[in-house]
């Protein structure tokens, strides 16, 4: 038996051993949301989302090419799409991003620029079970080239500065009682007609 292999098994018989401390801690005190994760539970956690990751998905490289365009469209898909969860510059501290169990991570800090572009892709693709998460990509794999590009705009965060956040405001998804206020005002301006709901947005 491989090292390797040894380093494997030990660390599944560790997550076992985690899972079932977990399972306990539950059933004394149920399954609410406002908890903190306990240490074992982030520890399982991180480990059971490297192993979730296939080793040919993890050394999969960027097929596209880092420029200024391809940033600022990945900047304006994230301030549109991921922001609400995660924050303009990634720190995930929002009212649903820190209400998520587990809260929404500070992609800024190594935890995940860490991560290889292979695992970044393939979370943002195919989310994470049992969080708040969901899969994001199009299928096939090979012609998600947004989330590919989103990878490129995350590398960027712990450099993102005041006013690219700022720019980003402006792309941000309008909550319903925003719409209906600014459609008010419109109408009270202008005499418009009351507007629709505000656009659902697809990836």
């Amino acid at each position: 038996m491989s090292v390797r292999t040894k380093v494997e098994l030990a660390i599944i018989a560790a997550v076992l051993v985690g899972g079932v401390i977990v399972c306990l801690s539950l059933v004394r005190g149920g399954f609410s949301a406002r908890d903190e994760p306990s240490a074992i539970e982030d520890f399982i956690a991180h480990r059971m989302r490297r192993l979730a990751v296939p080793r040919a998905a993890r050394e999969t490289k960027n097929p596209v090419a880092p420029s200024q365009d391809v940033l600022l469209e990945a900047r304006a898909h994230f301030a549109d799409h991921c922001a609400t969860c995660h924050g303009n510059d990634g720190r995930g501290k929002t009212g649903i991003g820190q209400n998520l169990y587990p809260s929404a991570p500070d992609m800024q800090m190594s935890a995940t620029q860490s991560l290889s572009d292979g695992e970044l892709f393939y979370i943002i693709h195919n989310g994470i079970r049992l969080t708040g998460m969901p899969a994001w990509g199009a299928d096939p794999p090979e012609e998600d080239l947004d989330s590919w590009k989103l990878v490129h705009f995350i590398r960027h965060l712990p450099s993102v500065t005041l006013a690219e956040i700022e720019e980003m405001r402006k792309m941000n998804p309008m909550s319903r009682k925003e719409f209906e206020e600014q459609q008010e005002i419109e109408e009270f301006l202008q005499g418009g007609e009351p507007g629709a709901p505000p656009p659902q947005h697809e990836h």
